[in-house]
C-alpha cells in the first residue's frame, strides 16, 4: 500500500499512576531494584516478553490492567515509595561548594557506543558497559557530566548458532519509539541540528536525548532525508568495517558532538574521550576556543590539552584506529580557515614524530595529543601503554611516559542480584547504593548471617540454570531440533552442582578453548561421582573473526558429546541481561587471556560483588584484585613467547587448581550445613569489589585527579588580563614556540663526580655538568641528573630524576650545574644529565623538548 501515515497510540494511563510514565522516560529505574520491582509486578510475564523496556511494556498492558492498579493500594504504596526515591535522587539540588563547574558547563564524556540497559542496544561489549556504569555513578555523585554518543538503527548484531556452532549474525532494526528518548531542544525550544563535513560531503545529523538519572546523553542520528543514501547509513551499524564510513562516525562524533553541545548552549569545559574514537573533538574544540576568545591557535592549543582527559582501553596497537593521510585531509579543510593552520599541520598532530605527510593518521595520537590526562584502566595496562606508545615521546624513558591509569570500576547497584540488594538493605541500610565502597558499607558486609548470604546464592544460581534451559530452549527450538532432544533440555544442568561462568568477547587471544585443551581430563572433572561440575559459556565474536568463530564451534561441538551434553552449555546471544544472570549465579568466574593482553576486564568485577569467586591469569584488574582468600590465580604473571607452551602449561595449572583447591572448597559442607570456607571467601571476594573496583571509586579518582584539575586550569587558562582574553594561554603560546625555535641549541657537557667509588650504603657525591642553554635562561628550564639500576651498559631501570641547581653563570649561554647524588640501596647503577622545559606537567613532557648528555 501507498502513501501509509503513521501514528503510534500508547495507554490512558490513569491520574494516581502517573509517575509510571515519568518514571518509564528515566533510565534511572534500571538500577533501582524497587523500580524494577514496580514495573515488574505490573505483569512479570509480559514484562519480560517486552524485554524488560516499560515504553514498550506499556503498550502490551490492557487499559483493564491499568485502572485496576489505580485501585490497588499496596501497588500505589509501592509506587509512591519509589516516586520518593526518585525525587531524592534526581530532582533535589546538589550544591558542591568547591566545584569549579558553572551552571552551563559541562564534563563532555565522548564514547563510541552506551551499554547502559539490554533494551537499548547502543552497545557492543565492555568499553560501552564501561561507558553506561560511568553515567550511572556520575549520576549517583551529581557530577555536572553529558554523555555524548550516536544513535544506531541497528546497534551491535544478534548472535545465531547454525547446526555446526558457527556464527550468524543478524542486525534488526532498533524501534526508536520504544526507547526512552526525545529530540533534543535547545534553549528556545528549537530542535537541534548540526553538520560536519565528512568523506563523501556534507553529513546532517538529528540530536536526541536519553536521560540517564541526572546525566543526560545525546545521541547524533543521521539517518535524515537531508543526508544522501551514503551519508544516512553512517549510524546505521555500531563498528562498522568499511573504513570510509568509520571515518565519518569519528568525526561526528568529535566534531558533531561538540557542536552539538554548543548548539545546545552548554559549555564543554573539560572533555573526556572515551578510547581514541572521538579524538576529532579537540580540532572543534581548538576552534571554537579560539572564535570564543579571540585568540590564534598557539594560544588554544595551551587551553584544550589541559582540559581533556583521554582513557585508552586497549592494549593492542592494531586495535587502534588508523586512517590515511589522503581520506582524512580533505574532511579537515573546513578547519584550516577557523584555525588559521594547514591541513598537513592539523594531519601531523596524529601521525607520530618524524612521520612523513603521508603517514596515517592515528586517532589514539591524536588523542593523546591534545590530552594532558591520559590513562589506562589498571595497573598494569597503565605500563603496558606506557611501553607500547612510548615512541609518541622520543628520548622520554618508559617509566615517565605521561600516560598514568584509573582502574575500571562497576556499578554496583546495577549488577547485584536482587536477592544480595535485599540482604544488603536489611543489614547495611537503605542507602547503601549510594556510598557502595565507604568503608562503613564494606565493613558491614562480614555482618551477613553465612546461611542467609548462601541461600540467595542458592537462588540465583537456581535462576541462572532455569534462564539457560529457556534460552537452550528457543535457540534449538530455531533450529527445528528433534523433540527428543529438546526434552533432554529440561534437565540440562543441575542446580545444586558447582558452576563456572565464562562470558565476554570471543577473541583468540581470551582462550574460551583452554578448558579443552586435555579433554579427558576435562570430562573427567565435569563427570565426577561426588564433586561434579558445569560450565557456562556466553560471547560473541567480532563478524569478522573467523578464528573467534571457531572457537564458539569448538566448545559447541565439545558440548554436544556424550559426556558433557549435561554439563556444558553454550548460551547465543550474549548481552545485559543474560550477563546479570550469569554474575549473579555462577559460583566460579573463569577468566584465560594471554597476558598483558586484557586492558581490565570488568566482568570479573561484577561476579565478585556477587560472591562469585574469581579462577583468573593475573591480568588485568586481577593483579590488583588478587590475594588468596579470595580467589584463585593461574601462573604467577608469566608472559610466554610459545604460546603453544602456555596453553599447555596453564591448562595444566586450571586443571590442578580445580582438582586441589577450587571443587573441595565447594562442596566442603560439614554435618550437610553450609560450606564455611567457601562463604568467607566469597564474603572477602564482594568487600574487595565494593571498595576497590566500584565506578563511584573509579569517578571520584577521575574528578579529584583530572575533571576538577582540568576545569581549574581552563578557568586560569582564558581568564581575561589587561590586554585581553587568555593571557595566561597566550604566554604559554609564545614561550612553546620560543622553546621550539632555541631548544635544538642546547649542548651538555658529560656529567663529573667529585670522587671515585665504589660507594657504601648512605653515602653521597656531587655531580657537576656544564650546559650551553644559548638563548634560553636557566629559569626557563629544569637540569635534573637521571639515575637508576644498570640493566646492560645503554640501559637503566626504576629510573629516577632529582633536580640539579645552577652552581655559576659561565657567560655566553654557559652555565655550571650541580647536585648530589645519595647511595640507598646497593647495587650496580648508572646516570647521566638531562635537560627539560620548566612548567607543568604539558609543557614538561611535550615531544621533543629533552635533551641528555
Amino acid at each position: 500500500m501507498n502513501n501509509l501515515k503513521t501514528f503510534q497510540v500508547f495507554p490512558n494511563i490513569p491520574k494516581p499512576l502517573a509517575f509510571l510514565e515519568v518514571l518509564s522516560r528515566n533510565i534511572w529505574w534500571c538500577w533501582h531494584h524497587d523500580a524494577i520491582e514496580l514495573f515488574r509486578r505490573v505483569n512479570p510475564r509480559l514484562w519480560d516478553k517486552a524485554g524488560r523496556n516499560p515504553i514498550m511494556f506499556s503498550t502490551y498492558l490492557p487499559q483493564k490492567r491499568l485502572e485496576e492498579l489505580a485501585k490497588d493500594d499496596s501497588f500505589l504504596a509501592h509506587l509512591r515509595r519509589v516516586k520518593e526515591s526518585y525525587k531524592r535522587q534526581i530532582q533535589t539540588p546538589v550544591n558542591h561548594a568547591d566545584s569549579p563547574f558553572g551552571k552551563q558547563d559541562t564534563i563532555a564524556y565522548f564514547s563510541m557506543e552506551f551499554g547502559i540497559h539490554e533494551s537499548i542496544p547502543l552497545f557492543a561489549g565492555g568499553l560501552g558497559i564501561l561507558a553506561g556504569d560511568h553515567l550511572k555513578a556520575v549520576s549517583d555523585t551529581a557530577l555536572p557530566l553529558t554523555g555524548v554518543g550516536l544513535l544506531y538503527q541497528q546497534g551491535y548484531f544478534r548472535q545465531f548458532l547454525d547446526q555446526n556452532g558457527w556464527q550468524q549474525e543478524e542486525y534488526p532494526e532498533t524501534d526508536f519509539f520504544h526507547l526512552p528518548m526525545r529530540r533534543a531542544r535547545d534553549r528556545s525550544g528549537n530542535m537541534v541540528s548540526i553538520s560536519v563535513t565528512g568523506p563523501d560531503g556534507d553529513i546532517h545529523a538529528d540530536l536526541w536525548k536519553i536521560k540517564v538519572g541526572r546525566v543526560p546523553l545525546y545521541l547524533l542520528n543521521t539517518n535524515i532525508p537531508e543526508n544522501s543514501p551514503e551519508n544516512r547509513e553512517i549510524t546505521s551499524r555500531l563498528y562498522v568495517g568499511e573504513q570510509k564510513l568509520r571515518l565519518a562516525q569519528e568525526i561526528l562524533l568529535g566534531i558533531g558532538g561538540t557542536r552539538a553541545l554548543t548548539a545546545m548552549g552548554i559549555r564543554l569545559l573539560v572533555c573526556h574521550m572515551n578510547e581514541g574514537h572521538s579524538a576529532f573533538a579537540s580540532l572543534e574544540r581548538l576552534a571554537l576556543l579560539m572564535e570564543t576568545y579571540d585568540t590564534d591557535i598557539s594560544t588554544a592549543l595551551q587551553i584544550v590539552p589541559r582540559s581533556t582527559v583521554f582513557t585508552t582501553h586497549t592494549p593492542v596497537a592494531a586495535g587502534h584506529d588508523e586512517f590515511p593521510a589522503e581520506l582524512v585531509k580533505p574532511c579537515l579543510l573546513p578547519l584550516t580557515d577557523r584555525m588559521g593552520v594547514t591541513a598537513d599541520e592539523i594531519l601531523s598532530w596524529g601521525q607520530p614524530e618524524g612521520a612523513g605527510p603521508d603517514a596515517p593518521f592515528s586517532m589514539f595520537v591524536l588523542g593523546v595529543r591534545m590530552a594532558q590526562h591520559c590513562n589506562g584502566v589498571s595497573e598494569l595496562h597503565g605500563t603496558v601503554a606506557r611501553r607500547m606508545w612510548s615512541h609518541v615521546w622520543p628520548g622520554l624513558p618508559e617509566n615517565e611516559v605521561p600516560i598514568t591509569h584509573v582502574t575500571n570500576g562497576v556499578h554496583i547497584s546495577s549488577w547485584i542480584s536482587h536477592e544480595n540488594a535485599l540482604l544488603f538493605e536489611r543489614y547495611i541500610g537503605p542507602e547503601w547504593s549510594l556510598h557502595p565502597s565507604s568503608s562503613d558499607v564494606v565493613s558491614r558486609v562480614d555482618e551477613i548471617y553465612d546461611e542467609e548470604l548462601w541461600r540467595a546464592h542458592e537462588m540465583s544460581r537456581s535462576r541462572l540454570i532455569r534462564t539457560c534451559r529457556k534460552l537452550m530452549a528457543e535457540q534449538y527450538g530455531r533450529r527445528n531440533a528433534p523433540r527428543a532432544i529438546m526434552e533432554e533440555i529440561g534437565s540440562v544442568l543441575d542446580p545444586d552442582v558447582l558452576t563456572i561462568g565464562f562470558s565476554r568477547r570471543f577473541a583468540t587471544y581470551k582462550r574460551a578453548n583452554l578448558l579443552l585443551n586435555d579433554p579427558e581430563r576435562f570430562k573427567a572433572i565435569l563427570n565426577s561421582d561426588t564433586h561434579p561440575v558445569q560450565i557456562i559459556f556466553a560471547g560473541k565474536a567480532h563478524p569478522r573473526d573467523d578464528e573467534g568463530k571457531g572457537l564458539i564451534e569448538e566448545i559447541v561441538r565439545f558440548a554436544q558429546t556424550p559426556e558433557a551434553r549435561h554439563r556444558v552449555v553454550f548460551i547465543e546471544d550474549y548481552d545485559i541481561h543474560m550477563a546479570r544472570h550469569l554474575v549473579h549465579g555462577a559460583d566460579v568466574w573463569l577468566n584465560t587471556p594471554r597476558r598483558p593482553l586484557e586492558a581490565c576486564g570488568t566482568s570479573g568485577m561484577k561476579a565478585a560483588i556477587n560472591g562469585v569467586l574469581n579462577l583468573s591469569v593475573l591480568d588485568g584488574w586481577w593483579c590488583e584484585g588478587y590475594a588468596e582468600d579470595r580467589g584463585w590465580r593461574i601462573g604467577n604473571g608469566e608472559e610466554y613467547a610459545d604460546s603453544v607452551y602456555q596453553d599447555a602449561v596453564e591448562s595444566q595449572a586450571i586443571y590442578n587448581i580445580l582438582e586441589n583447591d577450587v571443587i573441595p572448597c565447594f562442596y566442603e559442607r560439614k554435618n550437610g550445613g553450609v560450606p564455611s570456607r567457601w562463604i568467607q571467601m566469597m564474603k572477602a571476594s564482594m568487600k574487595m569489589g565494593m571498595r576497590l573496583f566500584c565506578s563511584h571509586r573509579m569517578v571520584r579518582e577521575y574528578e579529584s585527579r583530572f575533571y576538577h584539575p582540568a576545569a581549574k586550569r581552563y578557568h586560569s587558562l582564558v581568564a581575561a588580563g589587561e590586554q585581553g582574553n587568555a593571557r595566561e594561554a597566550e604566554n604559554l603560546g609564545k614561550q612553546m614556540e620560543r622553546l621550539r625555535q632555541l631548544w635544538q641549541d642546547i649542548r651538555i657537557h658529560g656529567p663529573v663526580v667529585d670522587t671515585d667509588g665504589p660507594f657504601r650504603v648512605g653515602e653521597t657525591f656531587r655531580v657537576t655538568t656544564k650546559i650551553f642553554l644559548g638563548e634560553l635562561r636557566p629559569d626557563e628550564v629544569e637540569v635534573e641528573f637521571y639515575y637508576g639500576t644498570l640493566k646492560s651498559p645503554d640501559v637503566l631501570i626504576d629510573g629516577h630524576a632529582e633536580q640539579m641547581n645552577m652552581s655559576e653563570d659561565l657567560g655566553d649561554g654557559r652555565y655550571s650545574y650541580a647536585g648530589v647524588i645519595e647511595c640507598r640501596f646497593s647495587g650496580r647503577y648508572g646516570f647521566t644529565v638531562r635537560v627539560t622545559p620548566r612548567g607543568d606537567g604539558w609543557l614538561k613532557f611535550t615531544p621533543g623538548f629533552i635533551t641528555w648528555a
